[in-house]
């Protein structure tokens, strides 16, 4: 599961990362190092006019398109925030947006806190980034649209978990799904609707390759805290021992 996320990038940064070419009609989010989930987030997603890649800004926790109102859809939110990649085709909440409506979600880095039995405590927090200083991380991920009673339109997207694997499966059993970028453009295209070819995609080699983790500070436990400290590694003793 990944539960909170780092994203330091300007728009205009990223939309010359992600080779973005269309108007991009996205507002600004401030660099934020501990996204929550219902927070806005940017994503990249093909655009419905132009059919280039755009950079949008939605709310994370996919809305289930059931929900009757506001209380109903910040709800569902929080309980959508990840989509497992074994059953995203499936569950009602994510199987249409599966379909027809994927995206990428960028993200500086992604916390994850240790549930394996590894060298570290229960509980501690670890920090996960590209190996490459300044890249980005992009998540597979899908996005949605609700109108609210009054006519309001909501979009929100939420990110495709897998099994970890390698260095990553001793911190915790999920990790988030990361694609090759020869293959964003199939993943972005709204008319690959083939359920067998879309989860075909999320299909890849080392998915844990290139990346790294470090231990941080329990500060970043509290959605209230941000800024750079909370991505600095700290030193953590070998745990304590029953004999």
């Amino acid at each position: 599961m990944c539960g909170r996320f780092a994203l330091v990038k300007s728009a205009g940064e990223l939309i010359e990362e992600f080779e973005i070419t269309a108007n991009s009609t996205s507002k600004s989010i401030p660099s934020d190092w501990n996204i929550a989930p219902t927070r806005e987030i940017y994503i990249v997603r093909e655009s419905n006019l132009t059919k280039e890649r755009e950079l949008a800004t939605l709310s994370w926790g996919l809305i289930a398109p059931w929900s009757k109102d506001r209380t109903e859809a910040v709800r569902s939110q929080s309980q959508a925030i990840n989509a497992r990649s074994e059953s995203v085709h499936e569950k009602p909440t994510f199987r249409s947006a599966f379909k027809s409506r994927r995206c990428l979600i960028p993200a500086s880095g992604y916390y994850e806190w240790a549930t394996e039995l590894g060298k570290y405590e229960s509980k501690q927090p670890f920090y996960i980034q590209s190996q490459v200083a300044d890249k980005s991380l992009a998540f597979a991920g899908i996005y949605d649209r609700w109108i609210d009673p009054s006519g309001e339109v909501f979009e929100s997207a939420a990110l495709i978990t897998r099994p970890a694997v390698d260095f990553l499966a001793t911190i915790h059993h999920r990790m988030p799904t990361f694609l090759p970028e020869d293959r964003w453009d199939a993943w972005l295209n709204p008319k690959l609707n083939s359920v067998e070819e879309v989860r075909a995609l999320m299909e890849v080699d080392e998915p844990a390759r290139g990346l790294q983790a470090h231990p941080v500070s329990t500060r970043v436990n509290a959605t209230r805290n941000t800024g750079p400290d909370l991505i600095v590694e700290i030193d953590v003793s070998e745990p304590r021992t029953l004999f």
